[in-house]
């Protein structure tokens, strides 16, 4: 319902949307060390989040259950190139490994491929990429979405072979251990008590500055004589 124009409301929240224009403007300006503030704020939350997600060492305990467990594997890999890097996946981790254009045939031990993809996957989520550049002559990252990608056929085969215990933790290991070594690569972890300070502060902008763009959008509509009113 329209209202009488309010030129002080006006004029404040015409104000305040320039006041969180600027602010705006700062927060996508580089000014930490060549990041812009959103960019620094998702490496500082991404880095807390890294030290809260190793899950690399409940994982590892649980896989010697599986140590010594005879498999036969029948994976059909999308291409020839990934193919050859399964190939050399389960090549190093021992066992009888055939490959056919794009289908791999391994038979060995569980066991010490779970072993394999876990070393693999800690010294990625380590940092330590140089590791797997060594051990297989390509780059890590690659080779570690080659892991990622062979144990995607791995859960389809032991399904197939209704082998269903062994696909579900080939799932864990795949979600917990491969992929959060994949997208942790490269970032440097940091307790949230070492930097409580800033992670308080950018919570409590991030509530006052949506507040005050709805205040701000609140008064122009007032201040050019539009309100609300419950009928």
């Amino acid at each position: 319902m329209a209202a009488r124009n309010n030129k002080k409301k006006l004029i404040l929240g015409f104000a305040m949307l320039v006041a969180f224009a600027v602010v705006l403007f700062g927060l996508f300006t580089p000014l930490f060390n060549g990041h812009n503030g959103l960019e620094y704020l998702d490496a500082l939350y991404n880095s807390i989040s890294k030290a809260s997600a190793y899950y690399i060492p409940q994982v590892k305990k649980e896989s010697q259950a599986f140590s010594g467990k005879e498999i036969n594997l029948t994976l059909k890999m999308g291409n020839e190139n990934q193919a050859m890097r399964t190939a050399m996946l389960l090549e190093a981790s021992g066992g009888q490994v055939t490959r056919e254009a794009e289908t791999v045939k391994f038979k060995g031990d569980f066991g010490a491929v779970l072993a394999s993809c876990i070393t693999d996957s800690d010294n990625m989520f380590h940092n330590k990429g140089k590791e797997l550049e060594t051990r297989y002559n390509k780059n890590g990252k690659l080779m570690l979405y080659a892991w990622w990608a062979t144990l995607k056929e791995v859960i389809k085969d032991f399904n197939r072979q209704k082998q269903f215990t062994n696909a579900k933790f080939t799932g864990t290991l795949q979600k917990k251990v491969v992929e959060c070594a994949y997208n942790y690569y490269g970032i440097t972890p940091q307790n949230i008590g070492d930097r409580w300070g800033i992670v308080l502060f950018s919570l409590i902008f991030y509530v006052v500055y949506t507040v005050w763009y709805g205040y701000a959008v609140m008064f122009l509509f007032e201040g050019a004589g539009f309100q609300l009113e419950a009928h």
